[in-house]
């Protein structure tokens, strides 16, 4: 309890202290590089020098900055501030009586003295008159910094007093929060375009196997990740995503043997303009070449890259750039003003400038001076101008100016107000572009595609070939012209950079185990399916009725497969068909010839007709098998067949029937054949038949066959065959025929003994035999035969059982009629039994 009142009261008494205390500076004073009083004041922090040598952080003594080189690029932005800044107080329509003063410092591209100047814009030098000190230093706007790292620490810093930050050229997408960052502002687009565009051109040209590098830094890390999120999204593959800094010579060293042996031709350099140098000599040194660079707005255009040696590495490289606007009047005033009060040293009098700039250290000034001549090249500097013109019209409308009544001079304005002022500038400055910023403080992304390439007299030379525009609609925003492009190392043609190559059409894409998704093999399609794209993920299957061609790449129609007239099958078919109608027609006609001799009367000429009638349709019949099968041949060849085949059928059994009751007939008493007569024997026929074609009537009436495109048996083809419909009724119509043929082959089977010299039962007995054979053999077959053979097998048991028919039944009758005529007698035909008997 002792120690915190102890305490309390020493806090106390500190504070007392502190409020009537005399100011005292700390230090050596910070002064402003370049400044000027005005009415309102503008600063502004630029890295005018870069440092050749680090300072050293010994603790020995007091560090120092050798900042003694001027920096190119940055050289030129307090002078385009200071022209605008003179360029305003002389309107007479922006700020007309108010006049704008600017304080500029030097921060030598260090983070350090990037804080130091930092501080002193906020912090003022001057003592009021009891010699205490006033506090914070009256600053407008602050435009800077040129790094995004060093904009970071500004804008942390300043916001919290919610000074408004306008950097020309920080492009770090960190900076797009109005939450981290709510005063902070820029001239320049977000990289968050810059990065989704570099994987546009990537995807683009069809580069799927990159390497990616990147700054360690705030610009790098930030834009490189939006790079390869968006690469992921456009299935763009980084073999390798490595970072460094200017000050880690062993990270970089690290880098370049990552990039020696990776099998990506294509790199995306997401780099600051140092690290760029820092790598363009190393790649040098290795001797790496023949590498596309895909670059950024940081170092694309940056001068300073141009050396002898630079083109043998960057050499074809693309990437964006700002705009490159020439602003008018600028390069005047240089030439024929700033060279001559600025910096009176530059004319070699070795005297001191007004701002203790010795002329022995500044070394490079004719350098410099020589460069101006170039100024269109300098691109951030119109940046800087519209941020001048930005804070002069918000400042404008806070001062409510007026064109002839000027503005209200004693108005007091705070940084926050200067921060909503911001968020509502929209004016055109006199080169033609728009000033206006989105939501998150930046201006509208508008880039150039420039591309390095080498003159006929060895100047290398940034060709603008395409250009990005965000405030297009997204099918305009990216243009660009391929035939003006040169690739890397000269080459007039597009390298390839593919983990794999393309798998045409075909094939898919199938990913190997363990690695990115750009590396796979390509696998050919299935039979049934087809890729016809290149680098297809999948293969599509064909429809029902289509199948892939012999290079899978299209569907075409599967071949439809049934037996037809044409092929050789149908033609031996049809022969053998003919064959046995022509053959049955001859004996019909040797029998109508015959028709009064004993052999034929004695095996009823009546029913030997009528079969061979029906035999010539069993015969017809099976030519309705063959063919393209439609809905009437589907309904007629089963049918056909079915009554055909009862119809023979049941001549064969009436002819059994008949040689059974013969010979019962013969014994004594027995009155048999008036029961079995003519009459009889038709209408046994005809009742038999009649059967069969009720049959058929039920099944064509309920579930008739019907043309059917089987695709289930072949994948590649589609066989046309006719569907039974109703599967009942096919077997039922088989099925009476067997029935049949069985009771006649168990009648004839009695029959084949009985006491006769030609006992036509024996032949009928083997003619059922052949036929039950047959007709069973073919149930098999028909199930398990294929496509268009099933037909044929049908077809042949039709023709073999006819054959069978025809040949047993009839070819003994015809051996007597042509042979052996003298057997054609009716003693010969009943000597055997006389002499039996």
């Amino acid at each position: 309890m002792f120690i915190f009142v102890y305490t309390f009261l020493l806090r106390n008494h500190l504070h007392a202290q502190g409020e009537n205390a005399l100011c005292r500076r700390m230090g050596d004073p910070n002064s402003p590089l370049l400044s000027k009083d005005g009415d309102v004041t503008i600063g502004a922090i630029f890295a005018i020098h870069i440092i050749e040598i680090l300072p050293s952080f010994q603790f020995t003594q007091k560090p120092q900055s050798p900042c003694t080189r001027y920096a190119k690029g940055d050289f030129w932005m307090p002078q385009i501030m200071i022209f605008a800044i003179e360029e305003i107080n002389r309107s007479e329509t922006l700020l007309p009586n108010v006049s704008i003063g600017y304080r500029i410092y030097d921060n030598c591209g260090l983070r350090l003295s990037s804080m130091n100047a930092t501080m002193a814009l906020m912090n003022g030098h001057e003592f009021t008159a009891q010699e205490t000190c006033n506090g914070q230093h009256f600053t407008n706007a602050i435009i800077g910094e040129t790094d995004s790292s060093t904009t970071v620490i500004l804008s942390r810093t300043t916001g919290s007093f919610k000074i408004p930050v306008i950097s020309p050229s920080a492009t770090c997408d960190c900076l797009s929060s109005r939450k981290d960052y709510p005063s902070f502002f820029r001239t320049i687009a977000s990289d968050f375009h810059q990065s989704r565009a570099l994987a546009y051109i990537v995807k683009h040209f069809g580069w799927t196997w990159v390497g990616a590098l990147n700054s360690d830094n705030d610009y790098g890390n930030s834009g490189m990740a939006i790079f390869l999120n968006t690469a992921q999204e456009e299935g763009i593959c980084v073999e390798y995503s490595e970072k460094f800094y200017r000050t880690e010579p062993e990270k970089l060293l690290k880098v370049v043997n990552i990039i020696k042996q990776s099998t990506a031709k294509v790199i995306v350099a997401f780099v600051s303009h140092v690290d760029m140098y820092n790598l363009l000599e190393q790649l040098y040194i290795q001797n790496i070449t023949g590498l596309q660079i895909i670059g950024v707005e940081a170092w694309i255009t940056a001068k300073s890259l141009i050396t002898p040696k630079s083109f043998h590495v960057l050499g074809g490289s693309l990437g964006f750039a700002v705009r490159k606007i020439d602003v008018e009047g600028f390069l005047d005033y240089v030439k024929n003003e700033f060279w001559e009060t600025a910096f009176p040293c530059s004319d070699e009098n070795g005297k001191t400038s007004q701002y203790g700039l010795n002329c022995s250290i500044n070394q490079n000034l004719p350098v410099l001076k020589n460069h101006s001549l170039n100024l269109p090249q300098i691109r951030y500097t119109t940046n800087v101008y519209k941020a001048v013109y930005a804070v002069a019209n918000a400042l404008h409308s806070l001062l409510k100016c007026k064109e002839k009544k000027g503005c209200e001079k004693g108005l007091t304005i705070q940084p926050q107000q200067v921060v909503e002022a911001l968020k509502k500038v929209n004016f055109t400055v006199k080169f033609g572009d728009r000033v206006w910023f989105d939501s998150t403080g930046a201006a509208v992304a508008q880039y150039e595609v420039v591309n390095w390439q080498q003159d006929s007299d060895g100047s290398i030379q940034f060709k603008a070939v395409g250009y990005y525009d965000a405030s297009l609609p997204p099918d305009q925003r990216f243009v660009l012209n391929t035939e003006n492009i040169i690739w890397a190392g000269g080459q007039l043609e597009k390298p390839n950079s593919v983990c794999s190559e393309s798998c045409p059409p075909g094939t898919r894409k199938a990913a190997q185990k363990g690695r990115p998704v750009c590396c796979y093999d390509c696998i050919t399609c299935a039979d049934g399916e087809i890729s016809n794209e290149t680098d297809s993920n999948n293969c599509q299957q064909c429809p029902g009725e289509y199948w892939s061609n012999t290079e899978n790449t299209e569907c075409v129609l599967k071949a439809v497969e049934f037996l037809s007239f044409t092929e050789v099958m149908g033609i031996v078919l049809v022969f053998f068909s003919l064959f046995g109608v022509g053959i049955t027609v001859l004996v019909a006609i040797l029998f109508y010839i015959k028709k009064d001799t004993p052999i034929v009367k004695a095996n009823n000429s009546e029913l030997s007709f009528l079969l061979l009638f029906s035999l010539t349709f069993c015969f017809l019949c099976s030519l309705t098998f063959i063919g393209r099968p439609t809905e009437w041949s589907c309904m007629l060849r089963h049918t056909a067949f079915g009554i055909t085949f009862v119809l023979c059928i049941s001549c064969v059994l009436g002819k059994t029937i008949v040689v059974l009751m013969a010979f019962k007939a013969t014994l004594p008493g027995s009155n048999v054949m008036k029961w079995f007569g003519p009459a009889q024997k038709r209408l046994s026929v005809f009742a038999f038949t009649l059967i069969q074609v009720l049959i058929c009537v039920l099944w064509l009436t309920i579930s008739p066959p019907f043309p059917y495109k089987n695709m289930k048996y072949y994948n590649e083809k589609i066989i046309l065959e006719c569907s039974l419909g109703s599967t009942i009724g096919f077997w039922a119509v088989l099925g009476y025929i067997g029935l049949l043929a069985l009771l006649c082959f168990v009648l004839a089977f009695l029959a084949r003994k009985l006491p006769d010299n030609f006992n036509e039962a024996k032949f009928i007995t083997f003619s059922m035999l052949i036929f039950c054979a047959v007709w069973i053999t073919f149930i098999p077959a028909y199930v398990s035969s294929p496509g268009k053979c099933t037909v044929a097998v049908e077809i042949f048991a039709i023709l073999a059982s006819s054959f069978g028919l025809l040949f047993c039944i009839f070819t003994p009758k015809c051996y007597i009629i042509l042979l052996k005529p003298e057997q054609n007698t009716k003693q010969h035909l009943m000597g055997k039994t006389q002499t039996k008997t």
